[in-house]
């Protein structure tokens, strides 16, 4: 089991410089191994990732869209994909199966009508977590930079005290604590965690 995801920037051709914002999403996704056989971009603003542990695919799209989205009007539409790979090559663009299947499937069905969705090969998971994600997004979608900012840092420091988190950003410990309640942190983070437990039940 692999978890594949497939994503497009919004609001792309809006920014005054491209390369700029394709140079930050190539930092973003480097993080997560090497392209293109782990994550390739195409067609100028989209891209496929692939996640080996499935149960952290929806921490990954919460890292990449507050990445995205510290940068002013730039969010990202992302479908996850989870499932069985059966073909592989040294590209991920190129290789096929279950997970990829799904991904498209979502990208191109559910994506309609959220920024985040994800298809399983178990319904009753689908339901419930397209659901919440649907939810979570009415917060998520209305970030600003500075909660998009404040939700990245928090990922990136996992367990760090907001005292410590107000230290990096230079800011009072309050500002941090109304910063994350606004981006909404703390049940996002309970979605993360049950999530998390869901896709390891079934795996």
């Amino acid at each position: 089991m692999t978890s594949i995801l497939t994503a497009d920037i919004i609001n792309s051709r809006s920014t005054k410089d491209v390369s700029w914002l394709i140079n930050n999403l190539k930092k973003i996704l480097s993080f997560y191994g090497e392209s293109p056989k782990n994550w390739e971009i195409y067609r100028g603003d989209s891209f496929q990732l692939e996640i080996n542990n499935s149960e952290n695919a929806f921490f990954t799209a919460l890292q990449i869209k507050s990445a995205l989205k510290s940068i002013e009007n730039i969010d990202v539409r992302i479908g996850i994909g989870i499932g069985k790979k059966e073909f592989s090559t040294s590209k991920i663009t190129e290789s096929n199966g279950e997970a990829f299947i799904n991904s498209g499937f979502a990208f191109d069905n559910y994506l309609k009508r959220q920024n985040l969705a994800i298809k399983t090969p178990w319904k009753e998971v689908d339901e419930e977590l397209n659901i919440a994600f649907n939810l979570a997004l009415l917060t998520i979608d209305s970030w600003t930079q500075n909660s998009a900012e404040v939700f990245k840092l928090s990922l990136e420091n996992i367990g760090a005290t907001q005292r410590e988190i107000s230290k990096i950003l230079g800011i009072s410990q309050s500002s941090v604590s109304e910063r994350q309640k606004r981006a909404g942190f703390e049940p996002i983070m309970k979605l993360e965690k049950r999530f998390r437990k869901l896709i390891l039940q079934k795996m």
